[in-house]
């Protein structure tokens, strides 16, 4: 059975920064009027944001937060699951 480990502040602040970083990469890679990921073929572009979306959504799940506003965070697991590279 495992035990349930508690996070810092800083742990959660980190994480929580982190995951800004990655609605940053779904943003910008959802985005055609920049250059962020034109190096990519569209299934590769899925992959990423996918990758994120999925990064953010355990992300989101854990219970211990408190203030912090999910709403980016949110919205960019929204916009990579509505993704479709065609």
């Amino acid at each position: 059975m495992s035990e349930a480990v508690e996070r810092t502040d800083a742990e959660k602040a980190q994480m929580y920064s982190a995951m800004l970083g990655s609605v940053s990469v779904i943003t910008n890679c959802l985005d055609d009027s920049n250059e962020f990921c034109d190096d990519m073929t569209k299934a590769e572009k899925k992959e990423r944001v996918m990758r994120s979306s999925g990064y953010l959504s355990a992300g989101v799940a854990l219970d211990d937060w408190g203030s912090e506003d999910m709403t980016a965070t949110d919205s960019a697991i929204s916009a990579g699951n509505g993704y479709t590279a065609s």
